[in-house]
């Protein structure tokens, strides 16, 4: 199968889940998986970036024993500057209790973020994907945001395309529930 350049993804992205349209509904994890999204349901995620701006190496495998919030985003995407400050918020509240939170970029330039990160405030650790290879080969995102949870052994548990207000209750109570579970 041809790559697309990140060109057509972005503008495909940009029309299928970052327009001004309303927030496309939470997708069922399973449904997920059988159609090909994010990591087998019993296997951990892998993938390997980079961390921004110092360009250190970041393993998702690092952070097997957390459960971890993964938000896939760009900076033209609008519904990602309401979606990224609530998840810092999230990460405050329940780092005691083993969250950790990422924002992913697949912007193809990263001279957009830090004006991006101080409009909206955010605060969280950002990685890099500039070839948008992780988002589209491991993580098979169509569109944005595309927020991921992953549980303490690294299993993609839930997966939520867009973003709207109206789904923040149903995304703590998830988190909760993957908190509440073991530390392997």
């Amino acid at each position: 199968m041809p790559r697309l350049p990140l060109a057509v993804l972005a503008g495909a992205l940009a029309l299928s889940g970052c327009a001004s349209a309303p927030a496309m509904p939470p997708l069922d994890p399973q449904a997920a998986v059988k159609a090909g999204g994010a990591a087998k349901a019993s296997q951990p995620l892998e993938f390997q970036v980079k961390r921004y701006p110092g360009g250190e190496p970041y393993d998702i495998a690092s952070d097997r024993g957390s459960v971890v919030v993964l938000d896939v985003w760009a900076t033209w995407c609008e519904p990602c500057r309401d979606a990224l400050p609530y998840y810092q918020d999230l990460a405050t509240e329940y780092a005691a209790q083993g969250l950790k939170v990422y924002a992913l970029n697949i912007d193809e330039d990263p001279r957009a973020i830090p004006t991006f990160l101080e409009e909206t405030k955010v605060t969280l650790p950002v990685l890099l994907d500039q070839n948008a290879q992780v988002a589209e080969r491991t993580l098979k995102v169509r569109g944005m945001p595309t927020t991921y949870f992953i549980d303490r052994q690294g299993v993609v548990r839930h997966v939520h395309e867009g973003f709207a207000e109206e789904f923040l209750a149903k995304y703590q109570t998830e988190l909760e529930a993957l908190l509440a579970e073991p530390t392997p």
